[in-house]
């Protein structure tokens, strides 16, 4: 006997989906936006006019073509790609994510990453059915290398994420204690993946240790975005790695996947990747005038950066995001995120009258 019709086509959608919650996005409207680690800077208005002229011209009616090949030439030029090493685009490192879980998904695979991290990590590893082990940072959010170690020994992870600097904790870690794990990994064929998200804010890239010691870096992949950069309106991520490695997870790469559009855009900013250094420095500058200012409120503890953020300790973060919120200023309460992020706030950099605003509009009383 059939069993009964069910006309609920919800029962398609697997279970696993329905339970999860949308990455969720804060409302701005009407507010300071410092919640989303963008750069706060526009272009100058010549080259808004500039770029919309250009944009103009772009043949929308046809699929991208070689123009694609144009800035994945152009990229590998700005960052001096190494030799035997290969780079390929997504649509924002999001993208590329999920393309490394689904060319890893193999039965028993893995991923590891410390915690707190980028959440799409553990997203993308459940999304595409591998497991996802946390590794737990230290109190201060250091590397915990005995904890990586065992974690990578009893897991044999295909993937390693390791946050390059780390967000939301803003800090780089210790490199020794990285080129161990690398070994570590590659002991048993295991890949690491550097997510430089925030490199235009940092003092130090991998991508110079992958050029001085290859054969040490030959089971690494870095993995960049330009939405720090300046255009994350644009979604444009890519990943280097070893050219044998590259050229398989691009078999995953869907068609077209990155618009003509979305790539006149990128090659116009590498065109004025000056423009966007000089606001990078302002960033930095900004950055280390919070620091600063809220070191020498009382009860206020900002971590070290090396991003376009500043994680901050507060008293009481939930009176504090709600105070700065009434006030016009959107930050980001990662306070419930994990632990050992209690009573932290998460504050994007953002133009000097942005951060000036932000720091009036601090609680009296935090």
């Amino acid at each position: 006997m059939n069993a009964p019709l069910d006309p609920n086509p919800l029962r398609h959608i697997r279970e696993d989906v329905q339970s999860l919650h949308a990455y969720a996005i804060q409302n701005a409207t009407g507010l300071i936006k410092l919640d989303a680690m963008e750069n706060p800077f526009s272009l100058p208005p010549a080259l808004q006019a500039a770029l919309g002229e250009r944009l103009g011209r772009v043949a929308i009616n046809r699929y991208p073509g070689d123009r694609i090949e144009d800035l994945r030439q152009a990229l590998a030029r700005h960052i001096d790609l190494p030799a035997g090493q290969a780079l390929m685009l997504g649509n924002g490192s999001d993208e590329l994510i999920s393309l490394l879980a689904m060319a890893c998904d193999r039965p028993g695979a893995a991923i590891v990453a410390p915690v707190p991290g980028f959440v799409m990590y553990a997203m993308s590893a459940q999304l595409q059915g591998l497991a996802f082990h946390g590794v737990p940072l230290t109190a201060a959010f250091e590397l915990d290398e005995v904890a990586m170690v065992a974690a990578l020994r009893t897991h044999r992870p295909a993937i390693t994420y390791l946050a390059y600097p780390n967000n939301p904790t803003a800090n780089l870690w210790d490199a020794a204690v990285i080129r161990r794990l690398i070994a570590e990994a590659a002991r048993f064929g295991g890949l690491v993946v550097m997510d430089e998200a925030y490199q235009p804010f940092s003092s130090r890239s991998w991508l110079d240790e992958m050029r001085a010691d290859p054969v040490a870096n030959a089971n690494v992949l870095l993995m960049r975005t330009l939405s720090k950069f300046g255009l994350a309106g644009v979604r444009l991520g890519y990943l280097v790695g070893p050219s044998a490695l590259v050229h398989e997870i691009d078999k995953l790469r869907p068609p077209y996947n990155v618009s003509v559009l979305n790539a006149e855009c990128a090659l116009f900013a590498l065109e004025h990747a000056d423009v966007f250094a000089r606001q990078a420095v302002e960033i930095r500058s900004e950055r280390d005038r919070l620091a600063s200012a809220m070191a020498a409120m009382p009860g206020v503890h900002p971590f070290p950066s090396e991003a376009n953020m500043l994680l901050v300790r507060v008293p009481d973060a939930d009176r504090a995001f709600a105070g700065l919120k009434a006030r016009g200023v959107l930050v980001k309460n990662v306070s419930k995120m994990h632990p050992l992020l209690g009573q932290c706030l998460r504050l994007t950099v953002g133009t000097p009258e942005e951060n000036t605003q932000m720091l009036n509009a601090l609680p009296p009383s935090l």
